[in-house]
Parts: structure tokens; C-alpha cells; sequence
């Protein structure tokens, strides 16, 4: 059992690794995979939850690296695209990264702390507020659209994503997540990427970062306050509690990625905690878990977190060091090149796993994406494309 769980552990990282630096292609994707295979694997059920567990924490804690060098992204690293390609354009793309990892090390404490109160409150709040939900969800999306510069613009992004996202799930398409997010966050990106030309500047060769206190601690308590309430409410995840959470502080550019960093950190971590409070899934990760074990006992529980905090440890430390490989090597690169090659690698999976219905909505997608970048509205309005589907599901 010890070597199959070592052999869990160090597997989940390597593809969490890979999964995490390469747009488009998601943990959940590995993990629809694996769910298909098991009836074959001859392996108990626990290794494949640390599998699943670890991939996902490598997998939220690297996503930064692509998000911050190439502008492409995914559904739940996107909020870092702003600040983290401005710090790269100023040479300071390493520094970008190296804040986001320190901040899931900052979730560590946040989670220990937290997952005992979360898991005795929300079982017993959870009913009382589910007649809510969809209201809920209803103000944080007006919430966000009126905060626009142009608000009809972030209105007309919110419905028209979630139109697409309604038929996205509504066809027959294998994992419509995919084509869908990489469409609207990572294709867009990697699009305007390869008509502008970028061209990245040398970056600063950095051993060594002095973080403000003030914006640590700033960046710590809008991260404990703001991810809890977003991770066991359906359709409101890390892009909601980070605008929530930069509403309750003001945070630089590198507290900002910090309290993303902690943010993406707990919010996974939580959807395990919330699988075990109420049996619900937040988490293409936690849904796995629950497909391998049903709901996870205390004991379950316990070793998910201690696995997941081994897995921050070791991810944060992996995303410093290839942070730095990726400063060094980014700019003697054809940028270009580089975004036509993963956009090319992100149609043929697409392709492959969700079929030509789910390459039609990973162009919508792409061209939704790309009028709300020219725009000026800010992606998080992108996220209609999950709000308004559990709206209507709620509601009807």
C-alpha cells in the first residue's frame, strides 16, 4: 500500500505538472480518463484518491506559469492574466509567479484552521439557504456587470456566455467543460497573442523575493475571508471570491496574485471538505473522489488534507523553480511560434475528446473571448457561462 500511494503521489505530480503547464488541457480531463479506466486498474481505491488529489492541487498551483507567460488560460487561473502579464512586460515574470505560489503556501494555515468550522457550519446552513442559491447567484453576477466601465457590454458578455454555456451542456458533447472554458479564456488569448505579434521582454534574473508584510497580510485575510463562502455555493468559484476578496482589501498587483494563489488553493482543497459535509461536488476533482468512494469518511477526510498541504509544499516549490527556467528561456523563443503550436495542440484535443460539436463551441467561445478582451470588460463576466446555467436550474 505505502508504495502504491508514494507511486500516487509522484505520478499525480508529474502529470499535474504537465496538465498545469499546457492551456486548455485540464486535471478534469485526466480525471475523466481515469474514471473510465478503473474497472481495468487492478489498484484500491485510496491511491487513486491521492492520485486525483495531488493532481489537482500541482495542476491549480502551476496553472499560474501559462497564465502569466502566455495569456493563456483557463477558468480558474484567467484573474491573473491582467497583473501577471503587466509584471512580465515589465521583466518581472518570475516575481508574478513566485507571488502566486507563496500565496498557496499562505492557504496552508487558512485551510487547518478553517476546514474544522467549515465542515460543523455548512451542513447546517446549507438547507436554509438553498432556496437562495439561484438569488445569490443572481446579485453577484449584477454585482460584477455593474462594476463595469461599460455596463451593457459586461451585460451582453454575462448572457451571451451563459447561452453558450446552457447549449454547451445541453449537447451531446464529451467533457463540454473543455471545449468550452479553453474557447472563452485559453483560445482567445493564444489568439490575439498570435495577431499582435507579442514578443516578451527579458526578464530580471530573480534569486530571492522581500514581500511587504502589509500586502501579505492584506492578501491573507481577504483570501480567508472571501474563498469559504465561494466554495460550496454551485457556479461560484476562484474568479468570484478573488473580486470579492480585492473588494475587501486593496492589493497591489503582487498582493493581488497572493490572494489568487491562497484563493485557487482553498477553494480546491474545500470542495473535498464540502464533498464530505453535504455530499456535493464543487470540484471536477471532488466529483472523482466521489465517483471512486461515494461521500469520504473522517478518516478520508483527514488524509485528503494532509496529502493536499504535501502537495502544496511541493508544487509551490516546482512553480518557483520553473518560473525561473521559463524567465531565462521566454524571450530567446518565437513567441508566435509557441502560441500557434499550443493552439494547434488545444484544437486536436478538443477534436479528439469532445468531437466537432465541441470545436463549434470552442470557436464561439474563442470569439466571445476575444470581443470581451478588445472590449475592456473584465473575463470574469465570461463565468455567465456556468452562473446562468445553475440560475435556470435552480429557478426551473
Amino acid at each position: 500500500m505505502l508504495i502504491e500511494i508514494a507511486l500516487a503521489i509522484l505520478i499525480g505530480l508529474i502529470i499535474g505538472v504537465i496538465t498545469g503547464l499546457t492551456p486548455g488541457i485540464h486535471n478534469n480531463t485526466v480525471n475523466a480518463m481515469l474514471l473510465a479506466l478503473i474497472p481495468s486498474l487492478p489498484i484500491s481505491p485510496m491511491p487513486l484518491i491521492i492520485f486525483v488529489v495531488v493532481l489537482a492541487i500541482t495542476h491549480t498551483t502551476l496553472d499560474f506559469i501559462p497564465s502569466i507567460f502566455t495569456g493563456a488560460t483557463d477558468g480558474e487561473s484567467f484573474m491573473a492574466t491582467l497583473p501577471g502579464h503587466d509584471m512580465l512586460n515589465e521583466g518581472k515574470g518570475t516575481e508574478a509567479v513566485m507571488s502566486a505560489a507563496l500565496g498557496t503556501r499562505i492557504a496552508i494555515p487558512i485551510i487547518l484552521v478553517i476546514t474544522p468550522l467549515f465542515v460543523i457550519v455548512v451542513p447546517k446552513i446549507i438547507e436554509s439557504i438553498k432556496i437562495a442559491i439561484p438569488f445569490i447567484l443572481i446579485f453577484v453576477s449584477i454585482y460584477i456587470v455593474i462594476r463595469e466601465k461599460y455596463i451593457y457590454s459586461g451585460l451582453s458578455v454575462w448572457i451571451l456566455s451563459g447561452f453558450l454555456g446552457y447549449s454547451a451542456l445541453n449537447l451531446p458533447i464529451t467533457e463540454p467543460l473543455l471545449p468550452l472554458l479553453s474557447g472563452l479564456f485559453g483560445g482567445s488569448g493564444l489568439i490575439l497573442s498570435i495577431i499582435q505579434k507579442t514578443k516578451i521582454p527579458k526578464q530580471k534574473k530573480i534569486k530571492k523575493i522581500k514581500f511587504e508584510k502589509n500586502e501579505i497580510i492584506k492578501a491573507t485575510l481577504s483570501a480567508a475571508i472571501s474563498a469559504p463562502l465561494c466554495s460550496f455555493l454551485p457556479a461560484i468559484g476562484s474568479g468570484h471570491a478573488a473580486t470579492i476578496g480585492s473588494e475587501i482589501f486593496q492589493q497591489s498587483r503582487r498582493g493581488f496574485l497572493i490572494m489568487l494563489g491562497a484563493i485557487n488553493t482553498i477553494v480546491m482543497v474545500l470542495s473535498f471538505a464540502t464533498l464530505y459535509a453535504i455530499n456535493k461536488t464543487r470540484t471536477g476533482a471532488s466529483a472523482a473522489v466521489k465517483e471512486i468512494i461515494g461521500s469520504p469518511s473522517t478518516k478520508n477526510l483527514i488524509i485528503i488534507i494532509t496529502v493536499s498541504i504535501l502537495a502544496i509544499i511541493i508544487a509551490s516549490i516546482i512553480a518557483a523553480k520553473l518560473a525561473k527556467i521559463f524567465a531565462d528561456k521566454i524571450n530567446k523563443i518565437n513567441y508566435n511560434i509557441l502560441s500557434i503550436i499550443m493552439l494547434s495542440v488545444l484544437i486536436i484535443f478538443i477534436l479528439a475528446i469532445s468531437n466537432f460539436l465541441g470545436f463549434i463551441v470552442f470557436i464561439t467561445g474563442t470569439a466571445l473571448g476575444i470581443f470581451t478582451i478588445k472590449s475592456g470588460i473584465k473575463r470574469i463576466n465570461l463565468m455567465g457561462c456556468l452562473m446562468i446555467p445553475t440560475i435556470l436550474y435552480y429557478l426551473f
